[in-house]
């Protein structure tokens, strides 16, 4: 395990924590550029009441607008749990070329479990995918948080 990749990891697991005190599925997440975190997003579709504030859409849009364009090639997404299809949908969208992930989300998850919509050559644009970063820590917040909420 690359020691940033770990620290960054880190980062995306703080952004979960947000989400999980405001009592939003805990997932976190964080974009980086050439060692500069330009996104960062956690779950908030309970709390803005829409489908669309996933935590890897917040943070997309943020990084898209800090870097003035919808592609956000040479960047690297740090996500807490397995991509559902709509964000991995954007992340191939946006062209970001390497995703890493923490735990998989064997109900809903598009990179790998379900499906791999990152992977799937038939797409113009494919992803580098790394799973199974801090997983027992992004699992167990999770975990955490459907015994305590749900």
């Amino acid at each position: 395990m690359n020691l940033k990749d770990e620290r960054y990891m880190k980062e995306a697991l703080a952004e979960s924590m947000q989400a999980y005190n405001l009592g939003e599925v805990p997932i976190g997440c964080i974009i980086v550029r050439e060692g500069e975190i330009i996104g960062r997003g956690y779950n908030r579709r309970v709390t803005e009441k829409n489908v669309l504030h996933h935590a890897e859409i917040i943070a997309i849009n943020e990084a898209c607008g800090y870097l003035g364009d919808w592609r956000l090639e040479g960047c690297r997404l740090y996500v807490t749990i397995e991509p559902c299809p709509m964000c991995a949908g954007a992340i191939l969208q946006a062209r970001v070329p390497v995703v890493i992930y923490g735990a998989k989300n064997p109900k809903a998850g598009c990179v790998g479990s379900i499906l791999n919509l990152l992977e799937d050559s038939r797409f113009n644009h494919t992803a580098e995918v790394v799973s199974g970063m801090l997983e027992e820590e992004c699992a167990t917040l999770m975990k955490r948080f459907f015994i305590r909420f749900r």
